[in-house]
């Protein structure tokens, strides 16, 4: 099991870790250092322990942040799959109904009772347009 040597806030740790774990540890490390700096820089000198537990709060509350925020997306995310799904549903039913639209064929009857309705509304305008032709003579 190897040993890796990392810093942080100025201090060595000696820490063991599995084979291949080494560069995941060394990007912790810097994390940690990172937070052990702000830490540093705002209360100067303090116990290794002290120092170690307030960097690793503060990247949990990162953390926690992040899950949040994640949780978040993948609810706005499960609601645009849901509107999308409804959308692509819509617009599989207008294409069958299209389908059947087009199968059926055209329609070049009309029922009697509109053709009877535009025949005498023809019959109107035809009878109103002579009496305009008559008033303009």
């Amino acid at each position: 099991m190897p040993e890796v040597q990392i810093e942080i806030g100025g201090r060595q740790f000696a820490v063991a870790c599995q084979e291949g774990e080494e560069p995941y540890l060394h990007a912790a490390a810097r994390m940690l250092d990172t937070e052990a700096a702000v830490i540093l820089g705002q209360i100067g000198r303090m116990p290794a322990e002290r120092m170690l537990l307030m960097a690793g709060l503060m990247l949990a509350d990162k953390t926690a942040a992040l899950e949040d925020e994640i949780k978040g997306l993948q609810a706005k995310i499960a609601a645009q799959e849901k509107t999308l799904a409804a959308a692509e549903e819509r617009l599989a039913d207008r294409a069958r109904r299209i389908g059947e639209l087009q199968d059926a064929g055209p329609r070049t009857e009309l029922p009697d009772r509109f053709t009877d309705g535009l025949a005498e509304l023809a019959a109107r305008a035809e009878a109103i347009a002579e009496e305009l032709e008559t008033r303009r003579n």
